[in-house]
């Protein structure tokens, strides 16, 4: 059985084995170490993004993993009062292209959403995209924490840490995130008066 499999149904009456199975495929290396990048890549892939039409049509992703990420992203970060959520400021495009030609992202990103699928299967016979809020919400307590040792829960875990990492990078590297941080550099200064008082206090330097 190979991971694309995942999107054609994770229901099998020997979930036992399927998890097995899924374990074996991302045993080949460490999943947080596959889904590593650099900022160059990171810039590159949140420029496609940008530049890539709407709706947009994934590359990589097939249509329930898609489906996955777009739930998975925008309950890493939700649309709030302040700024759009991860799907507004086009984090699963900037996923899929980050995935490009690279079989070993490939891997642990399709392995670990399927993983992410047979949790859920164990716990409520549904997958992840099919649940509840709060029966999703209680599959990601159990991942999302690294300080978690349980060892029947670790690749999980590290996918999910990954996960969210990627997330944050791609919605930080957009104009919703550079406006969520309120960032304010890149602004010409006519005249440059010294850090100001509150923040040398701030920072115990007053």
């Amino acid at each position: 059985m190979t991971l694309r499999s995942a999107d054609r149904g994770l229901r099998n009456p020997d979930r036992g084995l399927r998890r097995r199975e899924v374990l074996a495929l991302l045993a080949g290396g460490p999943v947080a170490a596959a889904i590593a990048w650099t900022p160059a890549e990171a810039e590159q892939a949140s420029a496609r993004a940008r530049q890539a039409p709407r709706p947009f049509t994934p590359a990589f992703f097939t249509p329930h993993e898609h489906a996955t990420v777009r739930v998975l992203v925008d309950l890493i970060i939700p649309r709030d009062e302040r700024s759009g959520s991860a799907t507004d400021a086009g984090v699963p495009a900037f996923m899929d292209f980050m995935m490009t030609d690279q079989p070993r992202r490939q891997t642990a990103m399709r392995g670990g959403l399927a993983l992410l699928d047979v949790l859920c299967e164990e716990r409520f016979d549904r997958r992840f995209v099919d649940l509840a809020d709060a029966q999703r919400k209680s599959v990601l307590d159990e991942i999302a924490y690294t300080t978690n040792d349980d060892p029947a829960m670790a690749h999980a875990i590290a996918f999910f840490s990954s996960f969210r990492d990627l997330t944050a990078t791609g919605f930080w590297t957009t104009k919703i995130g550079v406006e969520d941080l309120q960032y304010q550099g890149n602004r010409f200064v006519s005249e440059w008066t010294g850090c100001p008082d509150a923040a040398l206090k701030k920072l115990g330097l007053a």
